[in-house]
């Protein structure tokens, strides 16, 4: 009787043991248990981080590094070049007469530079130095009587003279023309150029009979022009010379 009921003993003993083992594998294969599903991967961190975010905003991107231009800042040591010189309307050859507008410019030295008119004396006044005669020279005399002068002012000067305004060289057309009145010869010109220029005769000129008058050493000659001949070829066209009268009857 004893080993009977120690027989049942250990068999309930056993049915409690293997119920027991399975209940924890089921707990232990449960899909609540965190620990039995496999992990998300998990990305390292990458140096790269900053440049991905660009790519992926380009607002964001910081901008990129520009090549240098010639347009570039200058070194605040370097001094920017002076104001250009204005064109000069005549060449070296050209003389200087009343009422001709000169600019002139010594270098480093902008209170002796400047824009200047001859007077009708023939002079032009200059700082520091005062009137300087510049009628009937050239405009490289002119910078050599100014650099003369002013070598007692300046150390050694370096003078640069330009004719702005040429008012003193002028001829005139009178009569039946579109646009009458005085032309400033700049360049060598003939008679048909400058009618051209002040936009040709009238209608009603009388073209065939227009002329020029020169005045030399104090004498006035007449110098007969066919407009119509010379626009032909078969008459040879006129030079004009400063103070020329045409006159388009």
């Amino acid at each position: 009787m004893g080993i009977r009921n120690s027989a049942i003993t250990t068999v309930i003993l056993g049915l409690v043991l293997s119920a027991s083992c399975g209940i924890s594998v089921q707990a232990q294969a449960s899909p609540t248990d965190k620990t039995a599903q496999p992990s998300p991967p998990v990305s390292s961190p990458s140096t790269d981080a900053p440049a991905n975010v660009a790519a992926a905003n380009p607002k964001s991107a910081p901008p990129a590094a520009q090549p240098a231009s010639g347009n570039a800042a200058p070194h605040p040591d370097v001094k920017a070049p002076s104001a250009p010189l204005p064109k000069s309307k005549a060449d070296d050859s050209y003389i200087v007469g009343i009422a001709d507008g000169l600019f002139i410019s010594v270098w480093k030295e902008p209170d002796l530079s400047g824009a200047v008119v001859v007077r009708p004396d023939g002079m032009i006044t200059v700082p520091v130095i005062g009137d300087v005669q510049v009628s009937g020279l050239t405009t490289p005399q002119v910078q050599d009587v100014l650099t003369a002068k002013l070598k007692d002012v300046v150390a050694e000067p370096q003078v640069t003279v330009i004719v702005r305004d040429i008012k003193s060289r002028k001829v005139y057309l009178v009569g039946k023309v579109s646009r009458p009145g005085a032309i400033s010869l700049t360049t060598p010109q003939t008679v048909l150029q400058l009618l051209v220029e002040a936009g040709g005769p009238a209608q009603l000129a009388k073209t065939q009979k227009m002329y020029l008058l020169r005045t030399t050493d104090g004498k006035q000659k007449r110098i007969d022009f066919n407009y119509k001949k010379v626009l032909e070829g078969t008459q040879p066209d006129v030079e004009v010379m400063v103070g020329d009268i045409i006159v388009v009857p």
